[in-house]
Order: C-alpha cells, then sequence, then structure tokens
C-alpha cells in the first residue's frame, strides 16, 4: 500500500526541514530527491504557496504530483500585491486585467464548482470583490454584471 504525504510548499523553494523532512523521513526514501522534484515541478509558482503530494509505494519510489495554488495566491501574483485589503469594499488595493482573471479561471477549472469558462472566471471575480482588486480598473461587480449581459463573450466563448 502506498504512503501518502499532502504538504503546502513554498514554489520552487521547497527544504528537506519542515514540512517535508519529518513527513519523508520516517518513510525511508531519499528526501534530497524528493525536494529536488518538487522544486522542479513548483518553479513557475515562486513566491506562492503550492499543494504537493507526494506518493510512496512500496519499493520506496515516489510520485510528486503538484497542484495548483489558491485562487487568492494567484490574483495577488497577478495583480502584484502582497496582500488583499483590510476593508475590501471600502479600500482598493490593486487591479487585475480581465484576460489574467480569464488564465486563472483556466489553470483552476478542473477543481472548480464551475464547469465552463464563463462561470469560473465570475468565481475568479467574486475572489477580487472580497480581496478589495479591481478588474480591468472597474469595480468587480460591474465587471460580473457585463458578463452577465455578455459584454465579454467573445473572450469567454470561444
Amino acid at each position: 500500500m502506498a504512503e501518502v504525504v499532502e504538504v503546502l510548499v513554498p514554489g520552487g523553494k521547497a527544504t528537506a526541514g519542515p514540512p517535508l523532512g519529518p513527513s519523508l523521513g520516517p518513510l525511508g526514501i531519499n528526501v534530497k530527491a524528493v525536494v529536488d522534484e518538487i522544486n522542479k515541478k513548483t518553479g513557475s509558482f515562486n513566491g506562492m504557496q503550492v499543494p504537493v503530494r507526494i506518493e510512496v509505494d512500496a519499493k520506496k519510489n515516489f510520485t510528486v504530483t503538484v497542484g495548483v495554488p489558491p485562487t487568492t495566491a494567484l490574483i495577488k501574483k497577478e495583480a502584484n500585491i502582497e496582500k488583499g485589503s483590510a476593508e475590501p469594499n471600502v479600500k482598493v488595493v490593486g487591479n487585475l486585467p480581465f484576460e489574467a482573471a480569464v488564465r486563472i479561471a483556466n489553470m483552476k477549472l478542473e477543481g472548480m464548482l464551475a464547469y465552463e469558462l464563463k462561470t469560473a472566471v465570475k468565481e475568479v471575480i467574486g475572489t477580487c470583490v472580497s480581496m478589495g482588486v479591481n478588474v480591468d480598473g472597474k469595480r468587480p461587480k460591474e465587471v460580473l454584471a457585463a458578463i452577465a449581459e455578455g459584454k465579454y463573450d467573445s473572450v469567454l466563448l470561444k
């Protein structure tokens, strides 16, 4: 039976220290090899916390599966902000281009409740509402209304 370890690691900067080392050490595998594999696979998510799943079989072979960072982390990276607003309905902390919202929705589509891109983009923009991040220079709720009216269908229904 395979042992499974699931952890959040900093993209491209995992180390043999906690949380990986203590979790993998007792399994008798080469921790450095696992860390190198994780860093290779998560390098593009530099600066974000990335969910990683490591499966170790009875012969001590391992498989590393990298998840997609949380939507908030992707928005922060695309909008180039440190954190969301403490008062999202009052204070705006950044701006997310609409194309970036579409990119994030495509990345996250598999794990979302949405079945189509249009709904997934609405979920991403909904997250912008609670973070105090504008979309294309407009309040997120205005953009959601425009999506509902079909103003972005040329981009979303390809």
